[in-house]
């Protein structure tokens, strides 16, 4: 009964999302307010009625109803008890009611939000988050219906993905949803503006919380997916570059461009089209993520591969959506004043150029991620664009914008004399030349790339904290600084780990040692073991420095029952300076087990350099509220806001 009552509430949302795109847009065609007025308590339905359909698949996953298909074909008795909660959205359908969900409950958060913009243009917002959600419940009702039911119901399910039984990938969809559906509002907020001609610094500061809290999750998200990655697929790297990796990271380059792009607009009036066009393009990014995922086009540790069919229905939906946004920018771009104008040398200036470095960067993924699934439509050969293409192209580009991340928020508005930059960059580049010299002289470092990498982890981190030093502690100083900061971070744990890295793959019998370098790791046990619903080969590896011992590291090989699928579990202790990370193969049949070691020397800055950038995206989200009262004197952040024409 429960299912039903889901299934009903999700036409019930459907209907709410009808109502909230049509009748708004009849109400302001007409200038009828009554019709207009209808767009919020629709949006607030839909969130409620959405909320209810979700609980009741919740509840089914909980009390493992197998009559429901879905539960029956992603979960099983013997789960741990918080799969069984997070199994409703490890798959495609439950994903994508997620994906509603969270939709759903943004529109109701800007119906109750204040109409900075005034109810007119809210009530076009509305009109187009319900156009944008009502093709979801379309393709959910139609053809992903999370609520089917099988008649007879088996006794047992089949069980949830062994790799998905995971804390890490349970909270990593939740979170780029988050950050999908804040590009969603964006893109609402764009074709809006559009619409109505009130891009300016007022719309532009209406969108910023939702493009920051967006980036932030996006940037989570992504930072959590590569961490499971790390961690639980047993490979030794924390980023392949596989297409649903890319999938997540482009819809990040063009919300990361548009974050700073929007804060000249607000700040400066300018660059009004460039970043309605980064609006668009940042939620088409997330639609294509969606499509590739979902398609059946790849296959992949963490994609929903599915007939095509249901592939063909989300691809009309991304060209009627994107086409739909591109058209009315088409005709609207014309009547969008680019605004003020700015010297070459200006932050202006600087902004622009990383937003082309960024957009450089997103060809580049897109580029190498498309081209082997376009390759293979056309009958041609099966390939992959691998790590190589990627790293060769990118890295150069990232280690120019570090450079100009360092000297942008240094730099006046409109226009900037260049006097006094030598004296403010002058820690940045003295702390740069030092990274190199201990790189080189301390590490035995030769490769020119991990060079300049440490010279860039370091003169960004310098050049960010200088940052405070100009504009004072406000939130948005404090959170700019920390995000560029934790760039900076992530840059030297990425150098670090990859150009000083240690290994070893070796055969070993009970007993046997290895050293490598400081490191000599013990093989002392290989014993079997059991989980709640799975058994496994446990390796315990004494790992000693010095003669004292300093970890012991359990990798393990598991084998899971419901479905039956081996995985590997490394085994990993770590400090500040690095992690010794461990991964048991196969036995030889002569008493010998393959074990895997390496030393990543700093591996973990890379996801704390990503904590940092979320907290400093969430913390700029309080704008220009000083969080410490500044002395008289320093120079604040910004100027007044000018109101939109």
């Amino acid at each position: 009964m429960i299912p039903e009552l889901g299934h009903f509430a999700l036409w019930l949302a459907a209907a709410a999302a009808l109502l909230q795109s049509v009748a708004p847009t009849i109400g302001l065609w007409r200038d009828e307010e009554a019709l207009s007025g209808l767009a919020v308590p629709a949006a607030v339905a839909q969130g409620l009625f959405t909320a209810l359909a979700f609980a009741a698949l919740t509840w089914a996953f909980v009390v493992s109803d197998f009559s429901v298909a879905l539960v029956a074909a992603n979960s099983h008795t013997m789960k741990p008890d918080m799969y069984l909660v997070t199994g409703v959205w490890a798959n495609h359908e439950g994903s994508l009611l997620l994906w509603v969900l969270v939709m759903a409950l943004a529109g109701a958060g800007v119906a109750v939000a204040p109409a900075t913009l005034g109810p007119r243009f809210r009530a076009r917002v509305l009109s187009v988050q319900g156009i944008v959600s009502l093709g979801f419940f379309a393709f959910l009702l139609f053809a992903s219906n999370p609520f089917d039911r099988l008649i007879p119901a088996p006794t047992e399910g089949q069980g949830l993905n062994p790799l998905l039984q995971d804390l890490g990938l349970a909270v990593h969809p939740p979170l780029l949803y988050i950050g999908y559906v804040g590009l969603s509002v964006a893109f609402a907020f764009a074709v809006a503006g559009m619409l109505e001609n009130v891009v300016g610094p007022a719309w532009a500061k209406a969108t910023r919380p939702w493009v920051a809290g967006a980036w932030a999750m996006l940037t989570l998200g992504i930072a959590l997916g590569s961490y499971w990655a790390y961690y639980e697929l047993g490979w030794g790297g924390w980023w392949f570059w596989d297409p649903v990796e890319n999938a997540a990271l482009m819809p990040w380059l063009a919300a990361t461009a548009l974050l700073h792009s929007i804060a000249v607009v607000m700040k400066r009036d300018a660059l009004r089209a460039w970043t309605l066009l980064l609006a668009v393009a940042a939620f088409s990014l997330s639609m294509m993520g969606t499509f590739i995922v979902r398609s059946g086009l790849l296959t992949s540790v963490h994609a929903f591969a599915v007939d095509p069919a249901r592939g063909l229905f989300l691809m009309i939906l991304m060209a009627l959506y994107i086409g739909g946004a591109l058209t009315i920018y088409a005709f609207a771009a014309g009547r969008v004043a680019e605004g003020r104008q700015f010297a070459a040398v200006s932050r202006e200036s600087a902004l622009v150029a990383n937003n082309l470095l960024l957009t450089v960067i997103l060809g580049v993924v897109l580029v190498g991620t498309m081209y082997p699934m376009a390759l293979q439509a056309a009958g041609g050969a099966q390939i992959s664009v691998g790590p190589p293409y990627f790293n060769m192209t990118i890295v150069p580009i990232v280690l120019v914008m570090a450079f100009l991340m360092g000297v942008a928020p240094l730099l006046g508005w409109r226009r900037s004399a260049t006097g006094h930059l030598a004296a403010r960059l002058l820690p940045a580049a003295v702390a740069a030349a030092l990274a190199v010299v201990v790189a080189l002289t301390l590490f035995g470092v030769r490769g020119i790339g991990a060079l300049l990498g440490f010279g860039a982890a370091a003169w960004l981190a310098v050049a960010s904290i200088s940052i405070l030093a100009k504009r004072g502690l406000t939130l948005n100083s404090a959170g700019m600084a920390l995000a560029h900061l934790g760039v900076a971070v992530s840059i030297l744990g990425a150098t670090a780990s990859g150009a000083l890295q240690r290994e070893a793959l070796v055969a070993m019998r009970v007993g046997d040692a290895i050293q490598m370098g400081p490191w000599r790791a013990e093989l002392m046990d290989v014993r079997p073991i059991a989980g709640p619903n799975w058994t496994a080969v446990e390796a315990r590896l004494d790992v000693r420095r010095g003669g004292d011992s300093v970890a012991i590291l359990r990798p393990q090989s598991r084998m899971f029952v419901a479905p039956a699928q081996e995985t590997t579990e490394s085994g990993r202790a770590g400090w500040w300076t690095g992690e010794l990370y461990s991964v048991l193969g196969q036995p030889d049949g002569t008493g010998q087990w393959q074990v895997h070691l390496w030393f990543k020397p700093m591996v973990r800055l890379i996801w704390w350099g990503a904590l940092l950038m979320a907290f400093g995206g969430l913390l700029a989200l309080g704008g220009r509220v000083r969080a410490l009262k500044p002395r008289r004197g320093v120079e604040m952040s910004g100027s007044p806001i000018p109101q939109a024409a």
